[in-house]
């Protein structure tokens, strides 16, 4: 078989669709819960704290001031944004709840699996049966 006919059997799977509708569809749903993070949650967080603005939220390790993460890029000011990494652990905690709701909902849906098989005899009940014939079979 050809590498080109393999490659096309694989990607004619289900699978193979099935998980580039799920990475398509994570990567759109990552940008709602970005903006929704980003727009929605963090302004009221951070004027709870004072004011403070977790997206311009820096720390400068150069001798230039800076006042937000565009002008540090305009600069070429180094900085550590520990605001953005906030951003982005919230980000992640939604997506992995949401993840972890939607597998909990599949999961149930999906039938129980049947029960394993009854155990067959031990070695000791097969024994004590062959005993037994035997005596059956001498009365």
């Amino acid at each position: 078989m050809s590498m080109l006919q393999e490659f096309k059997d694989f990607a004619a799977k289900g699978n193979v669709v099935d998980m580039a509708v799920g990475v398509i569809m994570g990567a759109a749903f990552g940008k709602i819960v970005s903006t929704f993070t980003d727009g929605i949650m963090m302004p009221p967080i951070g004027k709870l704290m004072g004011g403070v603005n977790f997206s311009d939220w820096i720390i400068n390790l150069s001798d230039k001031p800076v006042a937000s993460i565009d002008e540090a890029k305009k600069l070429g000011a180094a900085v550590m944004t520990p605001g953005l990494l906030v951003n982005h652990v919230i980000d992640f905690l939604i997506v992995s709840f949401v993840l972890f709701l939607i597998v909990k909902q599949v999961n149930r849906l999906k039938p129980a699996p049947p029960p394993p098989p009854p155990p067959g005899p031990t070695d000791d009940q097969k024994l004590l049966g062959e005993i037994r014939d035997l005596l059956k079979a001498r009365s």
